[in-house]
């Protein structure tokens, strides 16, 4: 396996774990009425890569999941990263 794809799936596994600690960490602050997770940190991490991760966190543990943004942006942009990995292993890096 080349390098680059070791710290690419290094690189997802942290920004998934990541993910999935912020929104168990946002739905924790909801239920006790503490300071919340920005939504807008919430969509950066899910852009970044985390949005598998997050939106399968989301579904579990039943957080953000009506919001429009979140059921439909998150989906949207893990179709982007994907396309955008494909693109990576079949004609570069």
């Amino acid at each position: 396996m080349k390098p680059f794809y070791s710290i690419l799936i290094a690189y997802f596994v942290i920004i998934s774990t990541a993910a999935v600690i912020i929104i168990c960490y946002d739905k924790r602050c909801a239920i006790r009425g503490k300071w919340r997770v920005k939504e807008s940190t919430l969509l950066v991490i899910s852009a970044f890569g985390g949005g598998i991760a997050m939106y399968v966190t989301m579904l579990l543990v039943r957080h953000k999941t009506k919001k429009l943004k979140f059921m439909l942006g998150i989906p949207l942009m893990v179709i982007a990263e994907v396309m955008i990995i494909m693109s990576v292993v079949f004609y570069g890096a």
